[in-house]
């Protein structure tokens, strides 16, 4: 008898186990997801391909190893030559009301870009019009986008990376101001190692490291 009540009690223990309300669920939920669209360059090269004008390699699997190894699920792919940024854009808009609609919460959501990539996240937070998405635009802005590009809309929790030394390396504030969304918080950061644009090729800390304190709600970006 005492063998048949242990096997019971395991049996129901067992049961309630499996029928406990989505526990996996519940914790991909809770996790950090992070949509990384890479440059132009990697349209064309594998991750690792030396870069001759810039004098170094594509660190594409290293940057998301990086941030895997903080704990973040990574949404990445390397997108076909010539990817229209606009129509990507919308794909990833897609993706992330995909998540939406699983339960995943805006905020627990970023998006990051680098060059090409940085302007179809520009594209991404315009057409998502969601204040509480995060997002990270690097080595994506010129003063002229302003009147090339009139069309792009910051909206959602915002942050510019760019390199003093890059033709890219300027403050998009001027972009945030003209904005007709809502932006909940804008941050800019400034580099300056000297390295122009191949700073974004190279899987560094130096821009990597407030990527992860943005997507982690630091938005202040304290240590």
């Amino acid at each position: 008898m005492k063998t048949n009540h242990i096997l019971i009690l395991f049996l129901v223990s067992l049961f309630l186990f499996n029928c406990h309300p989505n526990k996996t669920e519940l914790n991909k939920t809770e996790k950090k997801y992070i949509f990384f669209l890479h440059n132009k360059f990697l349209e064309q090269n594998l991750s690792g391909t030396f870069e001759p004008n810039y004098g170094v390699k594509a660190e594409y699997n290293e940057i998301l190893e990086s941030f895997r190894k903080d704990g973040f699920i990574v949404l990445s792919e390397k997108r076909k030559p010539k990817t229209d940024a606009i129509d990507y854009a919308k794909k990833v808009v897609h993706q992330i009301d995909s998540l939406l609609a699983k339960g995943i919460k805006s905020n627990n959501i970023t998006v990051i870009g680098l060059s090409k990539g940085g302007y179809i996240a520009q594209y991404v937070s315009t057409y998502a019009e969601n204040p509480n998405l995060n997002f990270v635009f690097i080595g994506s802005f010129e003063d002229s986008d302003i009147e090339e590009m009139p069309e792009i809309n910051f909206c959602g929790n915002i942050l510019t990376i760019y390199e003093k030394s890059d033709t890219y390396g300027v403050s998009a504030i001027k972009r945030k101001e003209l904005s007709k969304l809502p932006v909940k918080n804008f941050r800019e950061v400034e580099l300056n190692t000297g390295l122009k644009h191949r700073f974004l090729y190279i899987a560094s800390d130096e821009w990597i490291k407030p990527c992860k304190m943005w997507a982690n709600q630091n938005f202040q970006l304290e240590e």
